[in-house]
């Protein structure tokens, strides 16, 4: 696998600040192992059982993300090792991922996932429900979760216009949470947005981590 691509995007990201996510899925161990080689160690995979075993086989200091949809009888699988879930989209989901926290004796760090685009197909709370699951009780008592930010996807659209304005309204909602919910929460600190055609527009509204993967792996 030629790394070049992967060398031009480590460096156009770096006066961002901004986290590399290399989107993994379908793509076989010895590509990750590449990009491994060349210092990334952030991969993120959408499906549970392709997650655990790449996991199984690849070193213990990859921090791996779960960043598709994810059924909440699938979290015991991940919760022993995953380093954060983008997608949480559920009051449900979450308590689940709370529960199997518990159960391995660790905080598990997850992102509350934003419907921002203009299509149905894609999954996420929207305002009102995200302010609900916040303001919950329920949540109130969850020990073993830290919300670290929200993720977003926009429109699979060429209008460019359009893009910017739903990454921008995300980066609005994030501080509009952080200071209503997460004053002294450190950890609040992530706004997950943008791939590969999108990154470069997400980087200008705040994005922290960004979700790259046919521009660094090829087609699916």
């Amino acid at each position: 696998m030629d790394t070049t691509k992967y060398k031009e995007i480590v460096n156009e990201i770096k006066p961002y600040g901004a986290h590399l996510v290399a989107v993994s899925k379908t793509k076989p161990v010895q590509d990750i192992v590449a990009l491994y080689n060349e210092g990334q160690k952030i991969f993120g995979e959408s499906k549970v059982q392709e997650l655990t075993a790449k996991a199984a086989e690849l070193p213990k200091d990859i921090q791996w993300h779960q960043i598709g949809h994810l059924q909440t009888n699938k979290v015991k699988e991940i919760a022993p090792f995953i380093s954060l879930i983008h997608s949480v989209d559920s009051m449900r989901l979450l308590t689940e991922i709370n529960k199997q926290a518990q159960k391995n004796d660790r905080t598990i760090n997850c992102l509350l996932q934003v419907f921002i685009a203009d299509e149905k197909t894609k999954f996420g709370l929207d305002k009102t429900e995200l302010l609900q699951l916040l303001s919950s009780p329920d949540f109130a008592q969850m020990q073993n979760v830290h919300i670290c930010g929200l993720m977003g996807m926009a429109t699979n659209t060429d209008d460019e216009g359009k893009i910017a304005f739903e990454f921008a309204g995300l980066q609005t909602l994030f501080t509009e949470i952080k200071s209503s919910y997460f004053t002294n929460k450190p950890y609040f600190q992530e706004i997950s947005m943008g791939m590969s055609s999108d990154y470069k527009i997400a980087l200008q509204y705040g994005a922290t981590l960004i979700r790259l993967g046919t521009i660094l792996f090829g087609g699916r």
